[in-house]
């Protein structure tokens, strides 16, 4: 009977069962569970309403009217999945959302955490739900800012934690549009940012301090020994039971003296006993100490539920409207006016719903709030209360102590416990009943004791039997105690064999301890290798850029598969290079200038590790020297080739223009009537035209290749000479009328006037002179 009584609407609210699910309910769930294997995400934890206006845009744009249509696409579509899910992430972030909390973060978190960090320990700061990194970046901007202020030199880690991989992977690049400069100002884009094509990155600095990792918050494990939780605007659209969940993962997770910042929206509900207010404004809270962490389980499998049939697609529950039941009513009038009073209790024995009147029965204790039945029972029911409990845990039945006698305002009472196990061994909870003697049964009771006292002696005997009864309590009691102590002897004897098993796994602890000691030093050996490698290939990878910005020569290197690795700016307009073009095929391009053969020239370089040259002309006339070289890795490895162009065309018109001057020149000293010589630097004569080899009746050969002064019989070797000649090229002096007169051989005596003129040659300026010679032997004194 009592069974029965405790499946009756007395008991609702205690594992009750939720109202009847709408009729795309098995749709719905369907959707959850091929979201929940495709993309890993369980969106059971999520508010249905929400979710389902996500969903009905989805269903707009497919034009679907009906969640089972929407659900048969699904099955069969995986990209629709993937774009449901990105839907129904709603992903809304910014730089500096909110810039008043980050004040208050300044003001009342940090320095607080700072004196209250222990020795040398870093900062640990976590952003569940991050986005696309956002609010992380914002937060490690704010705290170096404030550890610059204070000249502190302090590690900060800072994780930011989301459920979807592709925002996540946004987070990790770091690079964002160039509007984010309407909400971060310009110090910080100078001091945090560098620009990136067209738009902002975030600089090593900080990039270095934030550590980005996929994370569903309502399954995975948290992050340990953190100082500050920001958590904003992710509850919300979570379901209650989650949202607590959740919070206790938090409170977990924190330091003793740890900080959560919640959103506007958003704060810890009924887990008062986890979190107090520190700034009800900001929604900070600081951690409880002394709590004990919830109960968190976080499965690493879970089951799919079943697909709905095609019958229950076909035919959806339905709704019928509640009727009037008068047999329920007449039951809950009867429990509410004869049922005895009585308590429900989960497994911790915590009183979790009363019925009827159980004043007289429990009371509050002195100190600390608690709804342990245990502590609120009357003491003279105490010990009954507990064992009755013992009982119907141990034997899992219903478990019974009658005729416990008790006193309430100085008015003796009898009653009787009633404990009755509910639920299954995983939900298992207790109804405690207190059926207490009154009406007839005392009276009768009363009258029995009387009569007993008249016929067996007056009040000696009454007191012999309230004694007997006595003795018989407490061999009750003696009985029990044993009992107990039998069972605590054997817990006993598990406990010590546990605790040498704690021991051996102990020490296998400690040994698995040193080395992972070991394994982390070299770990760290390895990192500290790994980070000045890694340096090292900055720094090459900046003197790199920096070099090919800086040539004006068109370059392009290629990989062994004619893809584009890199190029110089030169080679932009050349060959019409972007840099979206990185990793195309080269052949792809269309150059300014025309080679048709230019995929089979890198081909034939690469494959015979030589190097090929060509002339190629350009669409605007001018002439380009192409040469193509392997590419020769570190490891003398070809790994494709590089391109170089150079323009050669002024380079041709220089030598053209050259090669006209030096006609010029040569056509004027052979056609000259007065004999001329042409000296270099050193005074030996270079050139000596016909005018001069028929005057002096001498011969080329024995002319050419001479010092000056080697001519002939010395006749031109005079000091004056000697001194004009070598004053023309250093002091850029010329002369003109020099008078030499001389007997020369075979053609008699001759007078002569010298003209001598620089003319520079070449880029070095050396020079050279020209030496003009005019007879004036006729022309008298």
């Amino acid at each position: 009977e009592l069974v029965r009584l405790s499946k009756h609407p007395f008991f609702s609210g205690v594992g009750a069962v939720e109202s009847e699910a709408p009729e795309d309910a098995p749709h719905l769930q369907r959707t959850f569970a091929l979201l929940r294997r495709t993309t890993g995400i369980d969106f059971n934890s999520y508010k249905t309403p929400t979710l389902k206006r996500r969903i009905e845009r989805r269903m707009a744009l497919h034009r679907l009217s009906s969640l089972g249509d929407y659900v048969a696409t699904l099955n069969h579509d995986t990209e629709e999945l993937h774009r449901l899910s990105e839907e129904l992430l709603i992903h809304v972030t910014s730089f500096f959302r909110e810039p008043a909390s980050y004040e208050a973060l300044e003001q009342s978190v940090f320095p607080r955490l700072l004196s209250h960090r222990p020795g040398d320990s870093p900062i640990r700061f976590w952003v569940p739900g991050c986005s696309t990194g956002e609010e992380v970046y914002s937060l490690a901007m704010v705290v170096l800012e404030f550890l610059d202020q204070r000249a502190e030199d302090v590690t900060l880690q800072i994780f930011g934690t989301d459920v979807s991989e592709t925002t996540i992977e946004k987070a990790r690049a770091g690079i964002y549009p160039a509007s984010i400069a309407t909400e971060v100002s310009p110090a910080r884009l100078r001091r945090f940012f560098i620009p990136f094509e067209g738009g902002h990155r975030i600089n090593k600095a900080v990039r270095d301090r934030c550590v980005f990792a996929r994370q569903d918050v309502t399954r995975d494990p948290p992050f340990s020994k953190l100082d500050l939780i920001v958590c904003r605007n992710l509850l919300i659209y979570l379901n209650q039971p989650t949202q607590r969940k959740v919070i206790g993962v938090f409170h977990y997770a924190l330091r003793p003296d740890g900080v959560l910042m919640l959103g506007r929206s958003e704060t810890i509900g009924p887990l008062t006993d986890l979190f107090a207010v520190s700034d009800k404004k900001f929604q900070l809270y600081g951690k409880k100490a002394g709590r004990g962490h919830p109960v968190m389980d976080f499965p690493r499998t879970q089951q799919l539920p079943p697909p709905p049939s095609k019958k229950a697609a076909a035919k959806p529950p339905s709704r019928q409207p509640a009727q009037w039941d008068s047999q329920s009513d007449a039951n809950r009038f009867l429990l509410d006016r004869y049922a005895p009073p009585a308590v429900v209790v989960d497994g911790d024995l915590r009183i979790i719903r009363t019925r009827g009147s159980t004043g007289p029965f429990l009371e509050l204790p002195s100190g600390d709030m608690t709804v342990d039945i245990l502590k609120m029972v009357r003491p003279e029911l105490a010990y009954a209360m507990r064992g009755a409990l013992g009982e119907a845990r141990s034997r899992r039945r219903t478990a019974s102590k009658k005729g416990v006698r008790f006193k309430v305002e100085g008015r003796a009472r009898v009653v009787d416990l009633h404990v009755v196990p509910l639920g299954a061994d995983e939900t298992r909870q207790f109804l405690v009943l207190f059926e207490e003697h009154s009406g007839a049964k005392a009276s009768g009771a009363r009258t029995a004791a009387k009569k007993s006292m008249k016929g067996s002696g007056g009040p000696a005997a009454a007191l012999e039997g309230e004694l007997a009864d006595t003795r018989h309590q407490l061999q009750s009691i003696i009985d029990d105690l044993g009992a107990a102590n039998e069972e605590l002897q054997s817990a006993n004897e598990e406990v010590l064999s546990s605790n040498e098993e704690l021991q051996s796994t102990n020490e296998e602890l400690d040994t698995a301890k040193e080395e992972l000691q070991s394994t982390n030093e070299e770990l760290n050996t390895l990192n500290d290798e790994l980070r000045g490698r890694n340096e090292e290939l900055s720094t090459v990878n900046s003197d790199l850029s920096n070099l090919l910005s800086s040539v004006q020569i068109p370059i392009v290197m290629v990989t062994r598969d004619l893809r584009i690795r890199r190029f110089t700016p030169a080679a932009e307009k050349v060959l019409n290079i972007i840099p979206s073009d990185l990793g195309r095929p080269i052949g792809h391009l269309k150059p300014n200038f025309t080679c048709p053969d230019l995929d089979s020239l890198i081909t034939e370089a690469v494959d015979t590790v030589s190097v090929r040259e060509r002339e190629v002309e350009g669409t605007d006339g001018r002439v380009f020297g192409l040469q193509i070289r392997p590419y020769l890795s570190l490891d003398n490895r070809i790994d494709g080739a590089v391109v170089v162009l150079f323009d050669v065309s002024s380079v041709q018109d220089q030598a053209a223009a050259l090669e006209v001057a030096s006609a010029t020149g040569e056509a004027l000293i052979s056609t000259m009537r007065e004999p001329i010589l042409l000296l270099d630097s050193d005074l030996k004569v270079q050139r000596a035209n016909r005018a001069f080899l028929a005057a002096f009746q001498v011969r080329q050969a024995d002319t050419e290749g001479r010092l000056v002064y080697d001519l002939g019989d010395g006749q031109w070797n005079s000091p004056e000479l000697r001194r004009l000649l070598e004053e023309v090229l250093p002091d850029n002096k010329n002369f003109e009328g020099f008078a030499v007169e001389h007997d020369f051989p075979d053609i008699g005596r001759k007078k002569m006037l010298l003209d001598a003129r620089r003319i520079e040659a070449g880029r070095r300026k050396q020079g050279v002179i020209l030496l003009i010679l005019r007879d004036v032997t006729d022309h008298g004194p």
